[in-house]
C-alpha cells in the first residue's frame, strides 16, 4: 500500500520559514516525479513545485524564488523549503507522487499538512 507521509506544517509569522517534507512508502521515490500542491479555503488546488526524477524542477509564478523543492533518493524523502512566508501561502499543502509509463499513469497523495501564515 502506498502512503505519502507530510510533515513539517504548522503556524509562522509572516516573513519566517518552514520546511515541508513528505515521506513515501510503498514506492521508491527515485522513479517518481514528486510534487507539492496546495489549497486554500475556497480555492482550487495548485501547484506549488514539482521536482522530476532525473530532478528538473519546476515551481508556481507565486514562488518568485522563495520556495525550494529537493528530494533526497537515499532517504526517499522530498522537501520543500519556504522562505519569506506570506499570509496568502495559508493553505493545507500536499504531497503528490506521479508515475507515467507505456501510457499509464500511477499518482499518489498525501493527507496533507496546513501551513498557516499569521501574526
Amino acid at each position: 500500500q502506498v502512503q505519502l507521509v507530510e510533515t513539517g506544517g504548522g503556524l509562522v509569522q509572516p516573513g519566517g520559514s518552514l520546511r515541508l517534507s513528505c515521506a513515501p512508502s510503498g514506492i521508491i521515490t527515485s522513479i517518481y516525479d514528486m510534487g507539492w500542491y496546495r489549497q486554500a479555503p475556497g480555492k482550487e488546488r495548485e501547484l506549488v513545485a514539482t521536482i522530476t526524477s532525473d530532478v528538473s524542477t519546476n515551481y508556481g509564478d507565486f514562488v518568485k524564488g522563495r520556495f525550494t523543492i529537493s528530494r533526497d533518493n537515499a532517504k526517499n524523502l522530498v522537501h520543500l523549503q519556504m522562505n519569506s512566508l506570506k499570509p496568502e501561502d495559508t493553505a493545507v499543502y500536499y504531497c503528490n507522487a506521479v508515475k507515467r509509463r507505456l501510457g499509464i499513469v500511477n499518482s499518489y497523495w498525501g493527507q496533507g499538512t496546513q501551513v498557516t501564515v499569521s501574526s
